[in-house]
């Protein structure tokens, strides 16, 4: 690609997207990534973005850790953990006090219409 041609916004924000993943992986400081995100946005041509990763490495795909847990293991302790939530919230709440009601609810129930 010819460094002098005009970058664009997605071109800058690629640019910023890779340089947040090497501040992720310890490769830049806050004050380095700061620095660089401010010049991604200024920059007006490809060459000028370029030169803000040019000393980083080529990020690689994201390849499935060998001991990562299946999806539907991790959507699975996802609902247990909200469903305690949930029922921690309820019962700080005070919505379980709804037992008192039970022999309201229990003599109504007995009640067979009216004839």
């Amino acid at each position: 690609m010819d460094p002098r041609l005009r970058a664009a916004d997605t071109d800058r924000q690629h640019v910023a997207d890779l340089l947040q993943h090497h501040t992720a992986a310890g490769r830049l400081t806050l004050d380095e990534y700061e620095q660089r995100v401010s010049a991604a946005w200024r920059a007006t041509t490809l060459g000028e973005l370029a030169w803000l990763t040019a000393d980083l490495p080529a990020t690689q795909p994201h390849r499935r850790a060998a001991g990562r847990a299946p999806t539907g293991v991790l959507v699975a302790a996802t609902v247990l953990v909200a469903l305690l939530v949930l029922a921690g919230l309820l019962t700080m709440t005070g919505a379980a006090g709804w037992a008192h009601m039970a022999p309201m609810m229990a003599t109504m129930g007995g009640m067979t219409g009216c004839h």
